[in-house]
């Protein structure tokens, strides 16, 4: 059997909750089986600043779920390397719009929930402009990013002690990357599981507050 690929055109969806001010931009990036409506929501609650803007990406693998609610998820094992480099180049592609739309990105941060970690890391690491902040629950350092994690700003963790698949194992060894690459780095401890906790809202927002505020002196 000969196995081929074929690059091809698709469109992607992304969510303008609110333009900037001033170039602010929270951009995230959902989880397996949702989509950026969920997302929207809990970035909405993260952005307090009214000058922020906010941007749901959704991913390019769309299915049906329960009721037929359409939701998304970044990739499978299968052709792992070329999903990847489309995934990178559609984040690329939404901040080059936003810009073009909106004008300039002056201030940004990403986030990422469960897979969307992988996606918000990778647009951290390698969307050529380079990001003020990352906000990351539920989700570890992908292996093409570790090499390069020297290239990350700084980072907010957060996790579950009742996660099962984000453990502190999995935290333990992002930790120590992280730390090795000398990125500067906080993490948020939550009693809960693989969910948007209460608390790490509030501390993701104060992230968020302190970065922009930051970025902008």
């Amino acid at each position: 059997m000969d196995v081929r690929t074929i690059a091809t055109r698709t469109h992607g969806r992304y969510l303008v909750s609110r333009p900037a001010r001033d170039g602010a931009w929270l951009i995230g990036f959902h989880g397996y089986a949702e989509n950026a409506e969920i997302h929207l929501e809990v970035l909405n609650r993260i952005a307090r600043q009214p000058g922020c803007g906010v941007i749901s990406i959704q991913a390019l693998n769309r299915f049906y779920a329960k009721g037929n609610r359409v939701v998304a998820g970044w990739m499978t094992s299968e052709d792992r390397e070329l999903a990847i480099a489309d995934n990178i180049a559609y984040a690329a592609a939404v901040v080059a719009e936003v810009e073009r739309d909106f004008g300039t990105v002056s201030r940004l941060v990403y986030a990422g929930f469960s897979q969307g970690v992988a996606m918000a890391y990778r647009a951290a690491a390698f969307v050529q402009r380079r990001c003020d902040g990352l906000i990351v629950l539920a989700g570890d350092v992908p292996p093409d990013v570790a090499p390069v994690a020297g290239k990350l700003s700084r980072t907010l963790l957060g996790r579950g002690t009742k996660d099962e698949y984000y453990t502190p194992e999995k935290a333990a060894l992002d930790r120590k990357t992280l730390e090795d690459a000398n990125v500067d780095f906080v993490e948020h401890v939550f009693d809960g599981g693989h969910d948007w906790h209460e608390s790490f809202i509030a501390r993701a927002s104060a992230f968020l507050d302190e970065r922009l505020q930051v970025s902008n002196k």
